[in-house]
């Protein structure tokens, strides 16, 4: 007898006739070679299944002859029967619903995998029960298993079977999951459903997408695109019917939290198109925006616009110590980098001044016992303890801090959520505090730090301003006096340069020093007297001991050792005796200022010194020149591209090149943006592109994220996928960050139908080029 076989599969009818031609048509796979029963082969069974529930099994024999079916025979013929069962598909769902009330997500999976292979998706409400049950485990595997379940419903066009809590819990659950994609990839359906997401809800899953570079970008591009539907008026918000849609339109909030997460991952050019869109919806700007705007146009260069916030950082009444502090780091920053010396020295000028008026008047202690309560804390403590920056990451993925399906569906105007995004923006302007390094804030007055002095002094140095230097460092220390004469901001500059080995440059610091009337240590002519013999330059040396002498500064010993040595070196044996009959009549004993000399000897071995001196020199010989000229010639282009003046950006970006400036990635970003802003343009991208790749070969044009997003965005837009698929080559091989689904969007858009046939069987060899390309690009975006 054949064992008997019991399965649960979709119940399909089927008579004992319809069984027997089935055989007939299968018998060659029901028998082996050899003539013997193939079970292997018998996955039928599997397939025919009756809807009578338990059936008499005579009712459904059918009799093996000869290896020929004999449909009119028992099941006695055989040697054995066979048993097919249904399963009721109601009582699978009960089964996944019981499964997921006792939290055992696997057994419902399983239970889940069941019911579609048998019917398809399970009945709405099973669905969503399943969703919301894997979104309040915040399991990173099960998030992934939810998110591709809607994936496939969406495919097979059964978007219905969601609720749109569902879909923005589950949005919420993988944002704080630390899975920005996906989390992006449901609003943006939920956008497309025209199921608009209210923004208190949506503010909570862009705070928790910020926190990363890649959700940064996408929470930037996400309100793009929804603020792109309220650009200029276009929804009416009298009508009733745009209630939900006015309900999801961006506000300050969303916009400073996806601001400072693209501070915070360098994607500046994406912050300021989105503060360029901001007044063309209606968001209003609050005291902590300002800032974020400050340090926008500070790193992008818009040195005009960051002057034009002064006015209202001046008059803004609530700006706590720590964002004044921001906005003057920004607006120094930018004065250097433009190479504007005066502007910056006399900024920091200023500082000094005001700070030493504080000091020396009542006011000062008045403002102190004011100030000091709720003002004086220093930057990384402006927040409670719950909205540090570790904390909150803790708090992320703890599902015991997670709000629950319930809690969700009863607030209904989002509050929780909304005091969460507050909290995580809390966390993104703390990290950006921390990037302030060139000013401080003492009692509320605002101070230059050490890397003030470091960043003006490098300036001045390498545009070869040696006396222009000396005056400012002059002016500093008459604003703010040193502890002692070696503690001098101009001491520690000239000791750098000795340690650099720019000799001219500190003997005419030091010449400086002398025709301001102020009289250098000795410690510092002994330091260079020494630096002069050891590179043999006797007549420097020379002049230099006559200045000293002159003076009336007694040198050290091991000044005149050095001295005597390179006397002795240059067999001078007359100079060198009367040098050392010098030191004896001077009674100058070995001890002197070793303790300066293992200072300098420090600074030039090692950049981690506390001085001044050494971060200076580690300033200049990590970080790079950078040519200002650059700078100002990006906000001529920019300017142009952004008022769609592509001719006169084209003739900016010529005289640029002639003037032996290179263009940088943020001139390209202006030019590629330009041309896309009015459309059709895509030869000359393509022009730019070729430049570009040359640039990048022969010169240090560092290409960026949102360089090659412009580029590739343009490319797809016009149909150049050659092109197109070597900006993804060169993005992925530098592991930068793609949006996919916004490009397999735009292709779906604009190119659905392309190359959708059967290829011709004659094709040129640059029609088969473009084909492949297309091909390759569909696939890599998913479609096939």
């Amino acid at each position: 007898m054949l064992p008997v076989r019991k399965l649960r599969c979709h119940v399909v009818g089927a008579s004992p006739s319809s069984l027997s031609s089935f055989f007939v048509h299968k018998r060659d796979n029901i028998f082996n070679d050899s003539g013997n029963w193939n079970w292997k082969s018998m996955t039928i069974w599997r397939f025919i299944i009756f809807p009578w529930g338990n059936i008499n099994v005579s009712t459904v024999t059918v009799g093996f002859q000869d290896h020929m079916v004999t449909p009119m025979r028992s099941f006695s013929t055989m040697a054995g029967t066979i048993l097919l069962r249904a399963q009721d598909p109601a009582k699978l769902s009960m089964e996944i619903q019981n499964a997921i009330e006792k939290h055992s997500y696997d057994d419902a999976w399983r239970l889940f995998e069941q019911h579609m292979q048998m019917e398809g998706f399970p009945r709405k409400s099973v669905v969503n029960k399943l969703l919301t049950s894997y979104a309040e485990s915040l399991d990173f595997q099960r998030l992934e298993k939810a998110h591709r379940l809607v994936e496939q419903a969406f495919e097979e066009g059964k978007q219905t079977l969601f609720e749109k809590e569902t879909l923005i819990y589950l949005s919420y659950a993988l944002a704080r999951c630390g899975s920005p994609v996906p989390a992006s990839i449901l609003l943006r359906k939920l956008v497309g459903m025209e199921e608009y997401p209210p923004l208190a809800a949506c503010s909570a899953i862009l705070a928790h997408m910020s926190q990363s570079p890649p959700g940064a970008y996408l929470a930037a591009e996400l309100i793009l695109e929804i603020g792109y539907l309220f650009q200029d008026n276009r929804v009416d918000p009298r009508k009733k019917s745009n209630a939900l849609l006015i309900a999801m339109k961006p506000n300050t909030l969303t916009c400073t939290i996806a601001l400072a997460g693209c501070l915070l991952s360098g994607t500046t050019r994406k912050a300021e198109q989105l503060l360029d869109m901001m007044p063309r919806i209606g968001v209003k700007t609050d005291s902590t925006l300002l800032i974020i705007m400050a340090h926008i146009y500070g790193r992008n260069g818009r040195r005009e616009e960051l002057k034009k916030l002064k006015r209202h950082i001046d008059e803004a009444h609530n700006l706590t110590d720590a964002q004044f502090r921001q906005y003057y780091n920004c607006l120094l920053t930018c004065h250097l980098k433009f190479g504007d010396l005066d502007s910056a020295s006399q900024m920091v000028l200023e500082m000094l001044k005001k700070a030493k008026e504080a000091r020396n008047s009542l006011a000062a202690a008045t403002f102190f016992f004011e100030a000091v309560e709720d003002r004086n804390v220093p930057p990384s403590r402006q927040v409670s303890d719950a909205t540090e920056p570790d904390n909150l990451e803790k708090d992320r993925t703890n599902p015991s801090h997670f709000i629950s399906f319930e809690e969700f569906l009863r607030d209904r105007k989002f509050v929780r959520m909304e005091a969460e995004a507050k909290e995580m923006l809390c966390s993104l302007l703390v990290k950006l505090q921390e990037q302030v390094e060139i000013i401080a804030t003492e009692r509320g007055i605002l101070q230059p730090t050490e890397r003030t002095y470091v960043k003006l002094a490098k300036a001045f140095l390498e545009s070869g301003k040696i006396r222009e230097l000396a005056e400012f460092l002059i002016k500093a220390e008459k604003e703010d006096s040193p502890a002692s004469a070696d503690d001098s901001a101009l001491v520690h500059v000239i000791n750098c340069c000795i340690s650099l080995g720019w000799l001219d440059q500190a003997h005419d610091l030091l010449d400086e020093m002398r025709f301001s009337g102020i009289t250098a240590s000795s410690s510092v002519f002994s330091s260079l007297l020494k630096a002069y013999c050891k590179e043999n330059r006797t007549p420097e040396a020379t002049s230099l001991l006559k200045e000293v002498r002159k003076s009336g500064i007694q040198l050290d010993s091991s000044c005149y050792e050095a001295l005597i040595q390179s006397r002795v070196l240059r067999k001078d044996t007359q100079g060198a005796l009367h040098l050392f009959k010098e030191m004896k009549e001077a009674k100058i004993t070995r001890a002197g200022h070793e303790e300066f000399d293992m200072l300098v000897k420090g600074c030039a071995e090692s950049s981690e010194a506390g001085l001044m001196a050494a971060k200076l020199l580690h300033e200049i010989k990590e970080g790079e020149r950078e040519d200002c000229g650059v700078h100002d010639w990006n906000n001529v282009i920019h300017f142009f591209c952004k008022k769609r003046l592509m001719n006169d950006a084209e003739k900016a970006l010529k005289k640029m090149r002639s003037l032996g400036h290179t263009p940088n990635a943020q001139t390209f970003h202006s030019m590629v943006t330009g041309y896309a802003a009015i459309g059709g343009k895509y030869t000359e991208v393509t022009e730019l592109w070729g430049e570009m790749k040359a640039l990048a070969y022969s010169a240090p044009l560092k290409f960026d994220q949102e360089l090659l997003d412009s580029v590739l965005y343009t490319f797809v837009r016009g149909g150049f996928f050659v092109r197109a698929n070597e900006v993804v080559e060169m993005m992925e091989s530098g592991n930068m960050f793609i949006d996919k689904y916004k490009y397999r969007t735009l292709f779906l858009k604009y190119h659905k139908t392309l190359y959708k046939g059967k290829a011709p069987k004659f094709e040129t060899e640059s029609q088969l080029k473009k084909r492949q390309a297309v091909l390759t690009f569909k696939k890599w975006i998913g479609l096939h």
